[in-house]
């Protein structure tokens, strides 16, 4: 009967390392182009959006190159999902075009030169 009891402790022992080292998953990092950043306030703003983006494990923002570093854990979440998250900020990111409402929303800094915004010298 013991050694049933050991079977079963050592069985349930294994399962719970094996899911532990599943939920970690591979780091991944990701350099996406986000033309449409601004100043700092688009920095803070999208890096926000991120941390609240599940699997995102760090986001920079450099808006003088625009460009955004994101690491994310592969087990759960993707790039496109990375790119619909800016996009959802109301940023373009590599092809994913801004969400329309969520760019309406963004301060008048925050838009693109065409639209009266993006005045680099105020920033």
């Amino acid at each position: 009967m013991r050694i049933i009891q050991l079977v079963v402790v050592m069985l349930f022992a294994g399962i719970g390392v094996s899911v532990a080292q599943s939920k970690k998953g591979t780091l991944v990092t990701a350099k996406i182009s986000t033309p449409t950043v601004q100043c700092e306030q688009c920095k803070n703003r999208i890096e926000r959006y991120l941390k609240q983006e599940t699997g995102v494990a760090y986001s920079k923002v450099d808006y003088k190159k625009k460009l955004t570093t994101v690491k994310f854990y592969s087990d759960r979440t993707n790039i496109e999902n990375v790119k619909t998250a800016i996009a959802n900020a109301g940023y373009d990111a590599d092809n994913v075009t801004a969400n329309t409402e969520s760019y309406d929303r963004l301060p008048l800094c925050c838009k693109k030169p065409e639209d009266g915004g993006g005045h680099p010298d105020k920033h």
